[in-house]
């Protein structure tokens, strides 16, 4: 039996290096090169790390192979409108699902979190009328930092669960007020007898006094349970996603030894990019370009012409070589949503023209170019009457849990190192 072990060989000396191969529970071994520049004096290249393990993580894992996502060892689809979305997120804090009583008392302690300091409001008024939604979050999380100086300096496993809770309770009414904001109207205080979603659409749509009216219409229109329980599986879904690069972001910037929340506002910023968390508001803007169902083979017919610039967004992945497991859900999600809240509008129509043409053309399924969760997503929240730029931030919200538990990970692994990455230099 050979040793496991890679070895690297420069075929310009004839030099070569021995390295150890690690494996995980999961997924593919890992090369261990930490001493390969010490011994060869020579960097690897590995442009946006598609070859790379940045760190050994225990929360979420990804076979894109297999079209295969797991929280804590537990596949998306035991999870994903099966159980609540604060179970998930207990799940990916604490390692393992809450008993029921554990469930309960979670869920009390996050509705009394909900609340803004006071001087978070203030802030909201200093920044400018319209301001995008994911802006006015971004300076909300990191002003959480000059509140809550004391989770820089984090010891037990007491002050980290109340830091962690204290971020995930709050960022849904940061969210709704950052809307609010946008679009000039009074803030709505969160109200503790609404469980985590149906709170965060009530502080979305509710009028003063808190009338349960549209924001958007003003008709009288209640909560409906389908669609708590249709946000809460979206927000399952984006729970964590291993390291893409708003996850990156928040443990590169904790490496640094910042604020937990500063890593977290780190986190928004990146996730605010339309190649990231920003790409289902694009699979909107082009499904309204489309129109209608009679122009889509025109489109279809644009996204294969290697001349033509047109992409069609919202399919494709870069980790899933075949189907998102995280579409396969929305995708049931969309189809009961059409059916219970009756839904025939035209966008729908649009999209799922869209969608039946690329599953059942060669170009796309001989590239793997499957509907991916953006797809979805964007159709299911425009169901939802969420406003397109509330899109990446309910993103962030739902992310939270992943990106609060990656930060704790690194802050409680002892082989932990700043991030700091080397270069190929082609200047002067």
């Amino acid at each position: 039996m050979g040793k496991n072990t890679f070895t690297l060989t420069d075929n310009r000396d004839g030099r070569s290096f021995e390295y150890d191969i690690i494996s995980g529970t999961r997924g593919p071994d890992v090369v261990d090169i930490r001493s390969f520049y010490k011994d060869s004096g020579m960097f690897t290249y590995d442009p946006g790390y598609t070859s790379t393990a940045s760190c050994e993580s225990k929360i979420t894992f990804i076979d894109g192979e297999n079209s295969e996502l797991r929280y804590r060892g537990i596949p998306i689809e035991e999870l994903a409108g099966k159980r609540s979305y604060l179970d998930v997120c207990y799940l990916l804090m604490r390692g393992n699902l809450p008993t029921e009583e554990a469930s309960k008392n979670f869920d009390l302690e996050i509705r009394h979190r909900s609340f803004l300091d006071e001087g978070i409001l203030r802030l909201f008024d200093a920044l400018p009328d319209h301001a995008h939604p994911m802006a006015t979050m971004g300076a909300a999380t990191m002003a959480l930092a000059t509140i809550y100086k004391d989770h820089l300096n984090l010891k037990s496993d007491e002050e980290f669960k109340v830091m962690r809770r204290r971020i995930l309770a709050k960022m849904p009414t940061i969210a709704a007020m950052a809307y609010r904001n946008s679009i000039g109207v009074p803030m709505i205080y969160p109200d503790v007898n609404r469980y985590f979603t149906e709170n965060f659409l009530y502080m979305l749509r509710a009028y003063p006094g808190g009338k349960m009216k549209y924001l958007g219409n003003g008709k009288n229109e209640e909560i409906k349970q389908v669609e708590v329980d249709a946000l809460d599986a979206i927000l399952t879904l984006h729970a964590d996603h291993e390291q893409n690069a708003s996850t990156t972001t928040v443990r590169n910037v904790g490496s640094t030894e910042a604020h937990p929340y500063v890593s977290i506002a780190s986190g928004i910023a990146a996730l605010w990019g339309s190649a990231h968390g920003g790409a289902n508001e694009r699979v909107m803007d082009q499904l309204k370009m489309i129109g209608d169902v009679k122009n889509v083979p025109t489109y279809i017919a644009k996204a294969k012409d290697k001349n033509d610039p047109f992409r069609l967004m919202g399919f494709g992945h870069r980790v899933y070589k075949n189907r998102d497991p995280r579409a396969q859900e929305l995708k049931k999600l969309q189809d009961k949503l059409r059916e219970e809240l009756n839904l025939d509008s035209k966008l729908l129509d649009v999209a799922s023209a869209v969608e039946e043409a690329a599953l059942n053309d060669d170009y796309f399924i001989q590239r793997g170019l499957y509907p991916n969760i953006d797809f979805y997503s964007g159709v299911i929240l425009t169901a939802l009457k969420i406003p397109v730029e509330m899109f990446t931030p309910i993103f962030v919200i739902g992310r939270i849990p992943g990106w609060i538990s990656q930060w704790s990970e690194l802050k409680q692994d002892p082989a932990a190192k700043i991030a700091r990455p080397r270069q190929l230099y082609t200047g002067k």
